[in-house]
């Protein structure tokens, strides 16, 4: 008898103990549910937003544990844990962090930062900011800091790239006059003579503060304090540069004709080097556009133009994508960027900045990207979702 009741006891025991870790795995089950949809909800593009959650099982406890720089994307999710009554320990860590001491506005400092996709110069090089671009700053790992560009694109800095400030002093800068190198390359000297030392190379879109002119040349303030003069007829008054911005198919075109030749880098977004989505940022930035960063985001703004080759729709400006198209099985796939500029032509940065046609009989005819054709966007006079116009946002200056 005494063996039988053991037997029911441990029966039963076992019984409980599977009840409970059952209603355990459920609740569990429910709270990755509502993280994820947080997460589609809140941060669908990681390259965007920063949503790092996971669940923790500490004991009988489940702790959320991670970082994001999403505030209320963070309170829907806990609203939404209270609603379904889960019990939940937060161990969330808003950015940017408060190690940073306040110091959360950072201006890059030298002509290209290259910015990474993990805190150290082995890591892939996902984009680039020129001298002078604004960014914030969510936190720090060593000499690294983890920034968000206008564009909102997340990315790794080292410390020569970066000057970090607080909100008044950033204010301060932002309110101060400025000019923008205008010259696709260039240099920057220790006085108003070219003959001088070169204090910095520069490249064009980089933003500087402007203290006064001198003979022919600008005298200009960097981000971190040095001083240096740049020839007037590299450069341009931001103000004047930006009141006369009027992009045109003819602005267009030709900017992309002053990067002509230059190569190929994965990641780049400079004259010095470009991808093929940082090629078409440059060309509308120097516009005074700002795209998003990467091909796959730039085919979700603007407005579709042509989805079937019928080439005549295009316009010089218009940017057509390549890639993959969807299938039963498989989403869309954007892998390569490039700009009409007319005459059955368009630019784009392959190997180096050349230009490619879409006739069969043309010399330069594009046989591999024309079968990988998915579809063209214009830009120009049309709703601008998705995209920074520097005329009517204070990204540099208010």
């Amino acid at each position: 008898m005494r063996r039988y009741w053991k037997g029911f006891i441990a029966v039963c025991c076992l019984a409980l103990v599977t009840s409970c870790l059952s209603e355990e795995n459920k609740g569990n089950e429910v709270l990755n549910k509502l993280v994820e949809e947080t997460k589609q909800e809140f941060a669908p593009d990681k390259r965007v937003a920063l949503l790092d959650l996971d669940l923790v099982s500490e004991g009988s406890k489940t702790v959320i544990k991670g970082e994001s720089n999403l505030p209320d994307a963070v309170n829907a999710l806990k609203e939404k844990l209270n609603q379904n009554n889960i019990s939940y320990t937060d161990s969330i860590t808003l950015l940017p962090s408060t190690e940073l001491e306040g110091k959360t506005y950072g201006l890059i400092k030298i002509s290209v930062a290259n910015l990474r996709g993990k805190p150290s110069h082995s890591s892939e090089l996902v984009t680039q900011a020129t001298l002078g671009t604004p960014v914030e700053i969510l936190k720090a790992d060593g000499t690294w800091y983890l920034i968000q560009t206008p564009d909102r694109y997340l990315s790794w800095v080292d410390a020569g790239g970066i000057s970090s400030f607080s909100k008044e002093d950033f204010l301060k800068w932002k309110a101060t006059n400025k000019v923008i190198f205008t010259k696709t390359m260039g240099q920057a000297f220790s006085t108003p003579d070219q003959n001088s030392q070169v204090v910095s190379d520069m490249v064009a879109g980089g933003i500087l503060e402007v203290l006064g002119e001198e003979s022919n040349f600008y005298k200009v303030r960097f981000p971190d304090g040095r001083m240096a003069f740049i020839h007037k007829d590299e450069a341009q008054d931001y103000d004047a540069w930006l009141a006369a911005l009027d992009p045109s198919q003819e602005s267009l075109v030709n900017t992309s004709m002053t990067l002509m030749g230059v190569p190929y880098l994965w990641g780049g977004t400079s004259t010095k080097g470009v991808d093929c989505s940082g090629f078409t940022k440059t060309i509308y930035f120097l516009n005074g556009m700002v795209l998003p960063r990467d091909a796959s985001q730039q085919i979700h703004t603007g407005v579709t133009v042509d989805k079937d080759k019928d080439f005549d729709q295009l316009q010089p400006g218009d940017l057509l994508f390549f890639g993959k198209p969807a299938t039963e099985t498989s989403k869309e796939r954007v892998v390569h960027v490039g700009m009409w500029i007319g005459n059955n032509e368009f630019i784009h940065s392959a190997g180096r900045v050349h230009i490619s046609s879409v006739d069969k009989e043309a010399d330069n005819f594009d046989e591999y990207n024309l079968n990988r054709y998915l579809r063209s966007n214009r830009y120009l006079k049309e709703p601008m979702d998705g995209l920074i116009e520097l005329a009517k946002t204070p990204v540099f200056k208010d």
